[in-house]
């Protein structure tokens, strides 16, 4: 067995704290946080200020959510309870406790979820001419054009599974749509049940005729009505929906695997029949057949949810992309960064002359990404000057530009490699598919360290110049994903600095060779130096605020659940250090208790972009630090996967981001705040009632300016 050093440097030692005996108290637990975030994403669908389609689409949000939290968090509790597991989590449950409070939050969610559709939503797009309706409310034109498209487009593709004693119960994939039918002979009273899946590859919504209107019934109402052509001679007797969620969270044995591609490729063959989690079924089900189906899944009552259809309502998606521009945001459009303008239409040559001795802050999605990081790797492919490049994939998109110049810089000679992170989480077939082409490409693909997913954003060209080489780099705090780019706010830093260019040297040969013990000169990385750095920064924090000093924490990030950094925000917060936290999804920390957290205050900003960046600052006695990258403060991101921060040194660039920073703690934007008792309240409207602006309109605004 090799040994992998650099995987080695991180301190994983029970916490020590001044704190309370019973420290749990001061935490709040990660699902539960979690399931207050996806709360906070179905208020904005419940929010009617909004335009109705972005509400619409908020609500396929977070469906789309709880999906995936039932697939990997509640399957994950699942295992330890079945393991055995007692021991408490950090904030004071057993698994099987924390399961309970999880499963009566979650089922009062989707109940407020199913009742603003049928309630709110559904009124509200027929008001607009947008009708969601039913098989019964149309009329007969209406069911013999839905009865010619069933017959031409939905029924060859359907297959009908009957169960009897020589059909066992079919296997239900995860996340399908199902229909459970009786059906009995018309001449004998045996009765028999048979599955049909809704397809999939069928909008879900289905127009009730060929013009532009806009009225809809579903995919399986149509079915449902056209059943006795699938049970010819057969009486129905009875049909109802239901849909399987099951175990996605797996683990890789990385030590016993000869391959790590073929392994992973196994593993997602293996991963569709994880064990279920959660069956949802029709309201209006009998006993005896929801007796048989969780029976043959092997599911407990309480796993079981019944509602009123339709089921799934990950499929408002499609009702949300409906053309109607007076419904949704206003079109916003990404402008080039101003640095780049100039060079927005010449060669490579102008473009990397630009970059000599100058770095380019980025702010996506208000600056574009593609005419930034995109034609940064496109000029690095086309350029006969540039003779390596270097790059992270972790996510990206379907027809990945990304991957197209690596592939046409591999192919014109130049040394590429290619860190693909076969590992990240629903992106794993994507992945193997992008590795399997770039090899095929004469790419260099390497799947960074064992045991450990690299999620560092990270790019490196090395160009041939006029006396040396030059390397010029870039570090984000997002994914190389153009069409994500649209959506998600994150940061980005293209620079030529030689200290930062030889930082990621060093660092793309650990993560394809065996060099070790490697110090970095503008780079914290995990899991080596990124816990202890920041840790460290946070000390000099609590002692400039006992001497006097300029001292202040401001952190930006998705995620804070690690509890040693809990833990030293909260002793910072004790010396009178003033500590300023935006945390999208999970936080674990409890702000403004007395004693404890007083100095500290927890905002949350949701809305019409995903609030993806990462930034770390640091008052450090009145000489300002900045580092932006990949990482949230989660054990995992510290101590199981390789990240970068990167230290912003230009001052200017210091002033951007201190300006944003303060535009996060504006007291007139939108926003949810966190109390000491761990809950959240949205903050959108002053005393007088006037509605506060979002964040994200104020600095759309600033960009048309």
């Amino acid at each position: 067995m090799f040994n992998f050093p650099f995987i080695k440097g991180f301190n994983n030692q029970p916490m020590t704290t001044e704190f309370p005996n019973d420290f749990s108290e001061l935490l709040i637990d990660r699902e539960l946080s979690w399931l207050d975030f996806n709360q906070r994403v179905l208020e904005l669908a419940e929010d009617n200020s909004l335009p109705l389609l972005e509400r619409v689409r908020f609500l396929a949000i977070f469906s789309s959510n709880l999906d995936d939290f039932y697939m990997i968090r509640v399957a994950t509790v699942k295992r330890k309870i079945e393991n055995g597991i007692t021991q408490k989590g950090i904030a004071g449950l057993t698994p099987s406790e924390l399961l309970s409070k999880v499963l009566i939050k979650s089922r009062e969610l989707a109940d407020r979820k199913a009742a603003l559709f049928h309630n709110e939503l559904k009124p509200a797009l027929a008001a607009q001419e947008i009708e969601l309706t039913s098989w019964d409310n149309i009329n007969d034109l209406e069911r013999s054009y839905l009865k010619e498209y069933f017959l031409n487009t939905i029924f060859p593709i359907l297959t009908p599974l009957a169960v009897d004693p020589l059909h066992p119960f079919p296997y239900i994939s995860g996340l399908s749509l199902n229909l459970a039918i009786v059906v009995s002979h018309k001449e004998k009273s045996d009765k028999f049940f048979a599955r049909v899946k809704v397809p999939p590859v069928i909008p879900r919504f289905v127009k009730t005729q060929k013009s532009a209107i806009y009225r809809y019934v579903t995919l399986e109402e149509v079915i449902i009505a056209n059943l006795q052509e699938l049970f010819p001679g057969m009486t129905i007797e009875d049909y109802f929906t239901f849909r399987v969620t099951r175990n996605q969270d797996f683990e890789i044995e990385e030590e016993d695997s000869e391959d790590l591609l073929e392994t992973m490729e196994q593993e997602l063959l293996q991963r569709r029949f994880g064990p279920p989690v959660r069956l949802e079924v029709d309201r209006k089900i009998k006993p005896e057949l929801l007796s048989l189906l969780i029976d043959e899944l092997e599911i407990t009552e309480a796993e079981v949810i019944q509602r009123q259809g339709p089921i799934d309502l990950t499929c408002l998606n499609q009702i949300a992309d409906i053309d109607r521009k007076d419904l949704k945001y206003p079109v916003f459009r990404s402008k080039t960064s101003q640095f780049l303008l100039e060079t927005e239409s010449e060669d490579s040559e102008a473009f990397f002359d630009s970059l000599k001795n100058n770095e380019v802050l980025l702010h996506h999605p208000y600056e574009s990404f593609t005419t930034s990081v995109v034609r940064f790797l496109e000029n690095a492919a086309r350029d006969p000057q540039v003779l390596a490049i270097k790059q992270t994939l972790y996510r990206t998109s379907g027809d990945s530009p990304i991957v197209d110049a690596l592939i046409e810089a591999a192919e014109a000679g130049k040394q590429v490699l290619a860190v693909v992170e076969i590992r990240a989480r629903f992106d794993e077939l994507a992945n193997v598919r992008w590795a399997r082409k770039l090899e095929s490409a004469g790419v260099h693909v390497v799947y960074g360290l064992m045991g450990m997913k690299t999620h560092a954003k990270l790019s490196l060209i090395v160009r041939q110049e006029t006396n040396s080489l030059r390397r010029y780099c870039h570090v984000g705090t997002g994914n190389y994903n153009p069409k994500t780019a649209r959506l998600y706010e994150d940061w980005g830093l293209i620079s030529s600095d030689p200290d930062l260019g030889h930082d990621l040297s060093r660092l793309f040969n650990q993560l394809s060779g065996f060099v070790v013990d490697t110090e970095f000169s503008r780079l914290l990385v995990a899991p080596r130096s990124l816990r202890s750095g920041l840790l460290g920064k946070i000390e000099i924090e609590i002692e400039n605020a006992k001497k006097g000093l300029p001292s202040g924490i401001r952190f930006k990030l998705n995620s804070l659940l690690d509890e040693a950094f809990v833990d030293a925000l909260y002793r910072a917060s004790k010396a009178g250090v003033k500590v300023e936290l935006v945390t999208r999804g999970i936080c674990s920390l409890k702000p403004e208790i007395p004693g404890v957290s007083e100095n500290i205050k927890v905002r949350s900003i949701v809305g019409r972009f995903l609030e993806h960046s990462r930034i770390f600052n640091f008052a450090n006695g009145g000489e300002t630090e900045f580092w932006i990258g990949s990482a949230d403060l989660m054990e995992r991101n510290l101590d199981r996967r390789v990240e970068a921060l990167v230290k912003i040194i230009a001052p200017e660039h210091k002033a951007t981001l201190n300006a944003e920073l303060e535009g996060y703690f504006a007291e007139d934007i939108d926003r949810w705040e966190l109390d000491q008792n761990g809950t959240w309240h949205r903050k959108d409207k002053d005393v007088h009632g006037k509605k506060f602006i979002s964040l994200h309109a104020r600095l759309i605004d600033r960009l048309k300016r």
